[in-house]
Order: C-alpha cells, then sequence, then structure tokens
C-alpha cells in the first residue's frame, strides 16, 4: 500500500484535539472531529444543517482531493450526516476544514468538542477533456434514467 504525504496545519482552537487519524489498519477514511467551543456545544434542530469546523488546514498535492463523507455510526444511530457528500477539499484550497452537516431525525442533536463528525479519504482526480459531438454512440440502456436498469431486468427475467 503506497503512502500520500499530506501537511496540515492544526489551529489554535483545535489544538488539544486529535490529529486526523485511522481508526484501524485497513481503514479507508480518517476521523475528523469537531472543533466546536469547549462548553458550547452546537445543536442541530431536526432539519438543520451548520458547517462545522474541524480546526484543520490541508495542503492536499495536486492531483489528489479530499472526499468528506458521513460516518456510519452518527448517521444509523442519530440520522446525522454530511449533507453534500461527499464533499470535496480542493488541491488548492488552505482554509479551515469545515463539515456541512445535516440533522435528518426527529430529535435534535448536539455536537461536542472533539466528537468524531466525519471521515476524510485522499483520492486521485483524473481532468477531462469534453469533446462536443453532434451525436454520442447507441448504448443498450440508451436515454433511461433513475430505475431503468430495475426496469429492463425485470422485463428481461
Amino acid at each position: 500500500m503506497s503512502e500520500l504525504s499530506i501537511s496540515f496545519v492544526q489551529l489554535p482552537h483545535a489544538a488539544d484535539l486529535p490529529a486526523p487519524a485511522y481508526a484501524t489498519v485497513d481503514a479507508a477514511g480518517m476521523d475528523l472531529s469537531a472543533a466546536v467551543e469547549d462548553g458550547a456545544p452546537v445543536t442541530l434542530a431536526p432539519g438543520e444543517r451548520a458547517a462545522i469546523p474541524t480546526g484543520i488546514q490541508l495542503a492536499i498535492p495536486q492531483g489528489y482531493e479530499g472526499q468528506v463523507r458521513p460516518r456510519s455510526g452518527l448517521a444509523l444511530k442519530n440520522a446525522v450526516t454530511v449533507l453534500n457528500a461527499p464533499g470535496t477539499i480542493d488541491a488548492d484550497y488552505r482554509g479551515e476544514v469545515k463539515v456541512i452537516l445535516v440533522n435528518l431525525g426527529t430529535a435534535p442533536f448536539e455536537i461536542k468538542r472533539g466528537m468524531r463528525i466525519a471521515q476524510l479519504v485522499f483520492a486521485p482526480v483524473v481532468r477531462a477533456a469534453l469533446a462536443q459531438t453532434a451525436s454520442l454512440e447507441e448504448t443498450a440502456r440508451g436515454e433511461g434514467g433513475f430505475g431503468s436498469t430495475g426496469i429492463a431486468k425485470r422485463a428481461a427475467g
């Protein structure tokens, strides 16, 4: 397994929080913690969203991105997830990483300092060069949209 070297800054308001880290040897994502003020948790009402600070800045190398993804336990137990999942951190962004959380549940949810709120996965980026054309080659699916592959399977079976 190869390792990508990424520099980061831990901001003063997160100095006492753990740096992003992998929870296990085979974990794909690093845990991100909430850098909200100590003793001043952020409460999300049902349906409410907020950008939660993590207290870190990253220098992602060109050709890579950071993907901010939901934590499955937070989603399952509390219906709290990353609103724009996966959120993208571009290689040229140097500001504080924030996580847009939304409460899809029926009860208020409290985000406390140090709580693990998301995962951070690094991935290579492939840039595309679009070539405009008058028509596209035909495929078996054609213009079939949402759910169309399931309809085709039921018709064939």
